[in-house]
């Protein structure tokens, strides 16, 4: 039986796809191409020496290690948040769904802006760590609460609707066979939600290491200290140096097309585990 669309008259499937096609290439193909024509625009001796630049490289460093923070942060407690909420009806459920939405409805700046207001020279609790000279904002501590804050909702809001749907019945069974908690989870949980934590986690990954404005407000912008790539490139077009800024800028452009490949093959392979497990 043909679908709503196939009865379509032919040009006006036409007009839908030119439009689609249009829209994807001016908005995406176009600039994300320009970024590594610009890239290379004076040769790749250029590129590489924009890339080997001691800034460029601590600024590489401290993107990896703010996301080899943040991302194995958010995966403790998105899985423990998608198990309590999946599993169990406790006073404060929506609540806490509530605060896992939060960082997607308030802008990154005023993320980053509350973390000056609590922990900077002036906020609540700045005269107590200055005293015992501890340093959260302006340094890498603040740079890595910034990036916790605006990336924690990507693992257990992937996570929280796959528990859902997959239901206990299994993890029960598990239970009345004298599995433990710890083996019930190793063995039955998590290989089935393996590749809806492996897409949160990527996703994760890919915002920590873009974040720009929460990052923006905490770090300082202190060159070659607490500038993290897109800081980078923002310093380097203001000083119009602009190939250096756009070979920096074609690394996060080359991250993002990275995690668009390996995002559709864990959609495919988590499209293909639920068929099989309707089909069974």
């Amino acid at each position: 039986m043909a679908s709503v669309a196939d009865r379509e008259p032919l040009w006006v499937r036409l007009f839908l796809i030119s439009i689609a096609v249009v829209f994807l290439v001016v908005v995406l193909l176009l600039p994300l191409a320009a970024v590594f024509a610009e890239a290379f625009r004076q040769g790749w001796q250029a590129y590489t020496e924009a890339l080997v630049e001691p800034d460029a490289w601590s600024a590489l460093r401290l993107t990896l290690l703010v996301a080899a923070i943040a991302v194995p942060l958010n995966l403790v407690f998105g899985v423990a948040a998608a198990w309590a909420i999946a599993r169990f009806e406790f006073r404060g459920k929506s609540l806490l769904v509530t605060l896992i939405d939060l960082p997607f409805s308030v802008s990154p700046v005023i993320s980053g802006l509350i973390y000056v207001l609590v922990y900077g020279l002036h906020g609540w609790f700045g005269e107590w760590l200055d005293a015992r000279g501890l340093q959260v904002i302006f340094a890498v501590p603040g740079i890595v609460l910034a990036t916790v804050f605006v990336t924690f909702p990507f693992v257990a809001r992937e996570l929280i609707p796959l528990l859902q749907e997959q239901g206990s019945q299994e993890e029960e069974a598990a239970l009345s066979l004298g599995a433990s908690g710890w083996t019930m989870f190793w063995r039955v949980t998590l290989p089935n939600i393996r590749w809806g934590l492996l897409y949160g986690v990527l996703l994760c990954n890919a915002r920590a290491m873009g974040e720009f404005g929460a990052v923006s407000v905490v770090s300082g912008h202190i060159r070659g200290e607490t500038n993290t790539l897109p800081l980078h490139v923002e310093i380097l077009y203001n000083e119009y140096n602009f190939v250096a800024a756009f070979a920096v800028a074609s690394l996060l452009a080359l991250l993002a097309l990275i995690t668009l490949v390996i995002k559709t093959f864990l959609e495919w392979r988590h499209a293909g585990e639920l068929a099989a497990a309707r089909r069974h």
